[in-house]
């Protein structure tokens, strides 16, 4: 194989994602060259399909909002719990008030992460390689300078002034400065299948509407992706599943959730049956000499309440507006990296403490301790709304300020948290793009 120099970027992208997206999109347009490095053939499957409101304001502020409704997915308007005997709760998007949405869609990842990368393409400074796969990092003493990587059988090399890692659980930068920590706090794991035939007259509830199925243990997930396709899975403790027979723990959950089964009347597979294992950890460090580490990459911890692409998406947003800033000479790169790493500690973290009263087993059902956290603040309807639907930065919001107060749902070490809704707040002038 040859060696091919593709010479230099201003940041190079492991990894055509969600976060590695919306960070080329913002740097691109800033007026600055990226080279994005996608190591699979997009489409190609994912989970993580219901989104939250805050995620819609943030494809709208991307310019990709209608582009994405245009893509004939699902459009959600609340989010059901729900549990056996046809008991169930309606949170609405709408409870949350002005200035919010009170919409967002539930999409097929293949082809909404496949929009997000033709969108990255279509911007006149960005570069897009598919079926091209980071072998090595290229080092300037102890900075990080570019990448090598195989593309067409091609051995290839290209530097830049910064590389972001946006490779998900492969963790490319994250790994190999040995910045991942591997956690265990939840240990679940996840089988799901998709449907088809779905005809929303068979819903007990409203169409479109994610439902959450709690149990005692573990919990199920019903997303309407298309108007006559629908995401069904079970999160289950991994002790639990390797005991048992996937398909018949499958169909054991489902059917402790008549709601959901009733909205599954005449659908059929049209998948089989998949898997996720258990896979928890983060990176204490997520920005430094050359690099960002930007969505899963830094970060993953439970599918739970849909957050992932909202996470994805800020924190490439960021990381991006962060090296724009570094580019432009507004700001040293030690500042915009320990201010970037303060920025996603914040967010995480505060996602995590969500997951973790969800988890909680201070209540014998799962997500009681949860609800229980929030009326013990006596907050208002649209403070539990905005805290499940993507407001994680917020000094502002009672019912989160209640889930930090709980110091054993520490995520990452030490750190000064960077408070202000990077959605809807108002951002600094030095990280708007040009």
């Amino acid at each position: 194989m040859t060696d091919v120099h593709h010479g230099e970027y201003d940041a190079i992208v492991i990894g055509g994602g969600p976060a590695g997206s919306a960070y080329a999109m913002t740097l691109a347009r800033g007026g600055h060259t990226v080279l994005v490095l996608e190591r699979e053939e997009f489409p190609r499957f994912h989970i993580g399909e219901s989104f939250l409101p805050h995620t819609a304001e943030m494809l709208h502020q991307l310019g990709l909002l209608e582009r994405v409704y245009a893509g004939g997915f699902a459009t959600k308007f609340a989010l059901e719990l729900c549990g056996g005997d046809k008991w169930s709760r309606r949170v609405a998007m709408a409870d949350a008030g002005a200035p919010y949405r009170t919409q967002a869609p539930s999409v097929e990842r293949a082809h909404f992460d496949k929009i997000l990368l033709e969108a990255a393409s279509g911007e006149p400074n960005a570069s897009v390689l598919t079926q091209a796969r980071v072998t090595d990092l290229i080092f300037s003493g102890e900075r990080v300078a570019g990448v090598r990587y195989l593309h067409n059988d091609e051995s290839c090399s290209a530097t830049a002034k910064f590389v972001v890692d946006a490779s998900g659980r492969a963790g490319v930068v994250a790994r190999a400065l040995n910045l991942r920590k591997t956690d265990g706090h939840f240990k679940m794991a996840a089988i799901f299948k998709h449907f088809t035939g779905l005809d929303e007259r068979n819903n007990p509830g409203v169409p479109g509407d994610t439902q959450i199925g709690v149990a005692d243990v573990g919990w199920v997930w019903a997303i309407p992706v298309r108007p006559d396709a629908i995401s069904v899975g079970v999160v289950v403790p991994v002790d639990m599943l390797r005991k048992s027979r996937p398909e018949d723990l499958f169909e054991a959950y489902l059917a402790k959730q008549p709601r959901i089964q009733q909205r599954l009347t005449g659908t059929e597979p049209i998948r089989p049956l998949a898997g996720e294992q258990n896979f928890e950890y983060h990176a204490e460090k997520l920005a430094g000499p050359g690099y960002f580490i930007v969505g899963d990459a830094g970060c993953f911890t439970d599918p739970v309440f849909s957050s992932g692409v909202f996470l994805g998406l800020v924190t490439g947003r960021r990381a991006a507006e962060e090296s724009l800033a570094c580019l432009r000479g507004e700001v040293a790169e030690a500042d915009a990296t320990q201010r970037y790493d303060r920025f996603f500690k914040t967010g995480y973290e505060t996602y995590f403490r969500l997951i973790s009263a969800h988890y909680d087993s201070r209540r014998p059902v799962q997500g009681q301790y949860l609800r229980h956290l929030f009326s013990e603040v006596d907050a208002e309807v649209k403070y539990q709304v905005l805290a499940l639907g993507g407001d994680f930065f917020t000094q502002n919001n009672p019912c989160v300020n209640r889930l930090r107060a709980e110091k054993e749902w520490a995520l990452f070490g030490d750190f000064e948290p960077l408070y202000g809704c990077p959605v809807y707040g108002e951002r600094p002038a030095s990280l708007l793009a040009a």
